[in-house]
């Protein structure tokens, strides 16, 4: 018995642990929880757990809404809370939940590859916590989370529902879920009222979990299931049975075992349920990836060590359930051998005692969700995708091979390099695992090794498999001597399907032969008692009443006939067996004494030796009849007439003669028996002899015969499935072939184009209708040299060109004309087989005669054309529909000074190094062949290669040539010059303005500035001239100075306005002299020292020596003295003014820098404008020229002009002036 399983956990306190219904839903879960909390009572010593597919990213309001629709107590699940009954937990946002100890654990939601599956997650964790107290429910959702999760649930002994699909809002996980066998597929009501049900029940229950055991009617389900099925689970793991058998009680409210019994007997297709259930299949691909790492490191390396080329490797995989562990040993094994797998012979055995899993994993075919664990890159290589989830790749589906097979009682597989046996022994009890390690130890090669689960061990076998691996449950196989028995048999499930099956069709034949009825009666009634044996004296059959002659023999049950004969019966019996047997005819023995029941009685036996043609085997058929003997006189009688009568010994005398002859027969009878007794005993024991000297020189013979033959009848198999395959494709292929041949012919038959194949020395293959009379063939020239057909086209050097193509493999094209003088273009190209074999050539002609004529036509328009544009004095471009340059005119290549090789051909945007490449041009020819529009007067300046900078005007048209081609004309104008003289006029213009609008200005703040002063002069010139006699000396001097101050304030701003308009119009000259920049600043700060009526001192301060400077000197003194002033002006009489100079980088960088009133923020942007003043400046006098006739000078110079100022801190100038005179100067 094997069954690949996953190990079941149950926890040691199970039978005090009460049930855990863990519910899943995705889409439309709310309702559907709605209406099955709703119809829970408040009492059912269950606890409901939920998961339900939320958001991530908000909280959950699932527990509030539920609470509603329920009495039990709804609260949402925390990390580490322990589970109550009769309360309803809600998973929360973003974790997993899952169950262990007892207690809820929450962990962040994982990031896993494909969908996230929370509820398959839970619900093994439940299978494992609860085992056969987990109950699992999937309700509505939309794809297929939790069916794998059920598989666990009931591989663990629990019960599993799926909402009905008629009742769900979205039906994908329901569907799923109930594809997997579930045991209840109901709406949500009826889901609660079955699991009110459930819980009522003794194995749900704690208090009542120690079910009867009723395990003296285990023989009973044994047999039953036997009968079935052909498959004997006396030796399985008795907990596992009752566990499953129990589960099966909850499902049909049977609470004894019995009950159970008498439920099978009357529903044979329990029977059958039950049996699938017991094997039962939890499985997946890769399943502790340690393991297989371990195959790699340590197993793979060893079985290949030493093995000779072309020698197989072979592996088996008992109890391989759906094939997930067999195809995960394959793709391993194949990642293992790398390039060397196409080398490589391998042969993998899945064998399974459920024929169900043996036919899926035959197909391959597993869900998505299955596939979960294999990583993207195995997926890609080694399954293919299919409407039904993903199928094994091909290549590793023929790698193995499944069939059915009963581990206990089969003939095993030999010869193997690796076994697999994960999860197989655990389920079974040590009676048969002692049975089945010895097969492995036979079944592997003298260096091969087992694998067991990790729950599993060799135990007392410790001398036939020694250890390789401990944590991974690897060992080899040591050279012990096999303690195989060799007593297998053949599995009888294929009988007893063949019986089950065959039940309807004896009692119909029953019915319908009613004459055959008929003669059994009078048989039975007529014919004397008897049996039916075989040459081994085994009884075949009862014919009539036996008990009165045979008799079960005590001790283990026998059907032989010597061992079933009543006493008194077995010499004779045997005698006339042996007698039948030598004379091959028949044997009558009478009188024979037999004790019965009911007393002794007299019968007479009939042996009757014959055999059934053609076979060459002897039957016995042996009879029964009783016999009336004579009895003698009552001794009651005799007496009363001896007392009659006088005594006469006669009578006495012939009774003891009857004995005594009675005595001698039975003495010859014995005597017969011993002899033949004894000439049987000389002839076995002769037999015995001959037939031990052949088995002892066959034996080793045998042995090795069996092992060939498992060996060859495993490759049958394996030859056979690929025999089938390949069988398959053939005939797919010819089928291809068939319709390829079909199509060819068709194609050839109506194809309109002269086409010739020749084979390899140049003789007809096939020809097309078409090119029977350019070639000037008929049908029968197939098989003809093309050199003895003349043909009706010019071409002298046709088969030199052939043999070249041949040759070369190079494709020729020529023109050639026919007869008429039409024009063909002649193709010829190898012949090439499927297999890219060179096997010919093919000629084809293709009619150019109009394409040639309209050729010339356009070669005299193409010439025409071009005349035309060589004639144009402007640049033109003709470009195609991909925008290179089909052809230019003369005048192109002359303006951009480049040549017809470096254009023509090239995409425009490519020319001179990608001059051309202006995205809005390309833009705008893209629209153009897209819209058929037109570019109109669209200028382009660039700098131009060779030519310099350029304004050229564009203008482009869509253009359709002859040839059906998309053409643009593009036309160029170079207008630089004109640009040029527009420019200079426009700038002329803007001068005029600004000068005008400065002029105006002038006058305005002229009038205005000169009001104050002239106002001056004429009042302390009219105080002057008054002459009156009050005024004193002192007061005249005070006028007069007064009025030369307004003279001054007068000519300052006559100075400033002249200079700033010189500047504006470009007047001022420009007079570089060598300049001692630190003895010029010096001396400027001296001068401004000495000025009378200053309250403060300016300060000069050098960083470093200043030589070489070329500067204007009337400028600078004009710039810093500005500068100095306004800065002296501004700032209180108590504080410091700097000059600072520094030379770095070619520059000499002035730096005026003060403690005074500073410069509003706003004031700044219009600083420079002449006859500004900032806001804060009071009644300080000034024109506001001083910092705009500063900015015009240092643009004169080239130079910079910068400043920083914060309110009421200071203003810090810095200029910094080229020392050189700049190249563009």
């Amino acid at each position: 018995m094997d069954v690949g399983r996953e190990p079941e956990q149950q926890q040691p306190g199970d039978l005090d642990l009460f049930a855990v219904v863990g519910i899943g839903a995705s889409a439309g879960g709310l309702e559907a929880f709605t209406q099955l909390l709703s119809h829970l009572p408040n009492h059912t010593g269950m606890a409901f757990v939920l998961v339900q597919h939320l958001d991530p990213s908000h909280r959950s309001l699932l527990a509030e809404l539920l609470s509603r629709t329920t009495q039990l107590p709804v609260v949402e699940v925390h990390d580490g809370m322990t589970l109550e009954a009769d309360r309803v937990y809600v998973i929360p946002p973003n974790t997993q939940m899952t169950l262990a100890r007892g207690a809820l654990q929450l962990a962040p939601r994982e990031k896993v590859q494909g969908r996230y599956m929370p509820i398959d997650a839970f619900f093994r964790s439940l299978a494992q916590e609860r085992g056969s107290r987990a109950i699992g429910v999937v309700l509505s959702g939309s794809d297929g989370d939790g069916a794998l999760g059920l598989e666990a649930i009931k591989a663990a002994g629990g019960i599993t529902f799926a909402q009905c699909e008629a009742s769900a809002q979205f039906s994908d996980m329901p569907h799923r879920a109930a594809a997997t066998g579930v045991d209840f597929i109901l709406p949500p009501q009826a889901i609660a009222e079955e699991l009110v049900k459930i819980s009522a029940h003794p194995y749900v229950i704690p208090a009542r979990s120690n079910m009867p055991a009723d395990e003296e009617a285990l023989p009973s389900v044994f047999a039953l299931l036997q009968a079935a099925t052909g498959a004997d689970f006396t030796y399985y793991k008795r907990t596992t049975l009752l566990r499953r058998l129990r589960r099966r009680m909850v499902l049909h409210k049977l609470e004894r075992l019995v009950d159970y019994v008498r439920h099978l007997q009357d529903n044979p297709g329990e029977v059958q349920t039950l049996y699938e259930e017991i094997l039962i299949s939890v499985t997946s691909f890769f399943r502790d990836p340690d393991v297989f790492a371990a195959l790699q490191e340590k197993v793979f390396a060893g079985i290949c060590q030493g093995k000779a080329a072309g020698s197989p490797i072979r592996v088996w995989v008992p109890g391989c359930a759906t094939g997930e562990e067999v195809y995960s040993i394959a793709i391993t094994l194949l990642e293992w051998l790398g390039p060397q797998a196409h080398e490589t012979p391998i042969q993998i055995f899945g064998t399974d005692i459920s024929e169900a899993a043996v036919e899926k994993a035959r197909l391959g075919i597993y869900k998505e969700e299955a596939v979960a664990n294999v990583s993207p890159g195995r997926l890609r290589q080694f399954f293919v995708q299919v409407a039904a989830g993903y199928q094994i790749g091909k290549s590793v589906r023929e790698l193995c091979v499944f069939a059915r097979q009963n581990l206990s009682s089969d003939p095993p597989f030999s010869n193997m390099d690796l076994i697999s046996c994960r999860n197989v022994l655990i389920y079974l009890e040590p009676t048969l695992q002692k049975r089945v390690l010895p097969i492995f130890h036979y079944s592997l090669k003298p260096t091969g090794f087992l694998v067991l689960g990790s729950s599993e061990s060799t135990g007392e076998f410790t001398d036939l498999f020694a250890v390789v691996d401990k944590k991974h449950k690897i060992y080899t196989r040591t050279a012990a001597p096999s303690r195989l028995s060799f007593d297998f048999v053949t599995g009888d499930y294929r009988l007893a399907r063949a019986r089950r099956g065959g039940l309807t069709g004896e009692a119909t034949w029953a019915g319908l032969n009613i004459q055959q009825q008929a003669d059994r009666i009078v048989l039975n009634r007529y014919a004397p008692a008897g049996v039916l044996t075989n040459d081994r004296l085994e009884i075949l059959q009862f014919r009539g009443e036996t008990g009165a002659y045979l008799r079960p023999a005590p001790g283990e049950p026998s059907f032989n006939l010597l061992k079933m004969a009543r006493p008194g019966l077995l010499p004779e019996l045997h005698t006339a067996i042996y007698q039948a047997k030598s004379q091959e005819g028949a044997v009558e023995k009478a009188g024979l004494r037999v004790e019965g029941n009911d007393g002794p009685r007299h019968i007479r036996i009939v042996v009757i030796a014959f055999k059934v043609p053609p076979a060459d085997e002897r039957y016995f058929l042996v009879l029964f009849e009783t016999m009336d003997p004579v009895m003698p006189a009552a001794p009651e009688a005799r007496h009363r007439h001896d007392s009659d009568q006088r005594i006469d010994p006669e009578p006495e005398i012939s009774r003891l003669r009857q004995e005594l002859t009675i005595v001698r027969q039975e003495l010859v009878h014995t005597q017969a028996y011993l002899q033949s007794i004894i000439e049987e005993q000389e002839a076995t024991n002769q037999s015995l002899t001959t037939a031990n000297e052949e088995i002892l020189s066959s034996n080793e013979e045998l042995q090795s015969t069996n092992e060939e033959l498992q060996t060859a009848k495993e490759e049958i198999q394996s030859a056979n499935e690929e025999l089938r395959t390949t069988n398959e494709e053939l005939q797919s292929r010819n089928l291809e072939a068939r319709q390829v041949n079909n199509d060819l012919l068709n194609l050839l038959s109506n194809v309109n184009i002269p086409i010739l194949m020749l084979t390899n020395d140049l003789r007809i293959r096939r020809f097309t209708p078409a090119a029977q009379r350019l070639f000037n063939l008929i049908a029968t020239d197939v098989g003809r040299s093309l050199s003895d057909i003349r043909l009706n086209f010019h071409a002298p050097d046709l088969e030199e060109s052939l043999l070249e193509v041949i040759d070369t493999l190079s494709p020729k094209e020529r023109e050639v004309q026919d007869l008429e003088g039409y024009w063909y273009l002649l193709r010829i190209r190898p012949y090439r087989t499927v297999d890219h074999q060179i096997d010919g050539v093919v000629l084809a002609l293709v009619d150019i005669d109009a394409l040639k004529n309209s050729a010339q036509l356009l070669e005299a328009a193409r010439i025409y054309a071009e005349s035309i544009v060589e004639t144009v004095r402007g640049p033109l471009l003709v470009l195609d529909s991909d925008l290179r340059v089909r052809t230019a005119n003369r005048a192109f290549y002359q303006t951009f000074q480049t040549v017809p090789a470096q254009t023509e051909g090239q995409r425009l945007f490519e020319l001179a190094g990608g001059q051309w490449d202006i995205p809005r041009l390309r833009l705008m020819l893209e629209n153009l062949l897209l819209h058929n529009a037109q570019l109109l007067d669209y200028e382009v300046e660039h700098d131009f290669e060779n030519v310099g900078r350029r304004v050229m005007l564009l203008n482009a048209q869509e253009i359709l040539a002859p040839e059906q081609d998309r053409l643009i004309l593009l036309a160029l104008e170079d207008i630089t010059e004109q640009k040029r003289t527009q420019q200079s006029q426009q700038m002329a213009l803007q001068k005029e303005y600004e000068l005008n609008e400065l002029k105006s200005r002038l006058i305005a703040m002229t009038s205005h500035e000169f009001r104050t002063p002239l106002s001056t002069i004429i009042l302390s010139t009219q105080l002057l001239s008054s002459d009156s006699p009050h005024q004193s000396a002192q007061k005249r001097l005070k006028q007069q100075q007064r009025i030369e101050r307004a003279i001054e304030q007068m000519t300052d701003l006559l100075d400033g306005i002249l200079s700033i308009g010189q500047a504006e119009i470009d007047q001022v000259q420009i007079r570089r002299v060598p300049l001692d920049l630190e003895s010029f600043c010096r001396q400027l700060v001296e001068e401004m020292q000495a000025a009378p009526g200053g309250a403060h001192r300016p300060a000069f301060e050098s960083a470093g020596q200043c030589r070489g400077a070329n500067l204007d000197a009337v400028m600078l003194r004009q710039i810093l003295s500005n500068l100095l002033t306004n800065a002296l002006k501004y700032s209180a009489p108590d504080s410091t003014v700097r000059l600072q100079l520094a030379c770095r980088d070619g520059q000499a960088v002035f730096t005026v820098v003060d403690e005074g009133i500073g410069i509003a923020v706003e004031d700044q942007e219009r600083l420079f404008e002449p006859f500004y003043r900032g806001r804060n400046v009071a009644n300080i006098p000034g024109s506001g020229l001083g910092l705009a006739i500063v900015r015009r000078l240092v643009e004169l110079l080239k130079g910079r002009l910068a400043f920083e100022s914060r309110p009421q801190q200071g203003t810090t100038f810095t200029v910094a002036l080229p020392l050189e005179e700049p190249a563009d100067d």
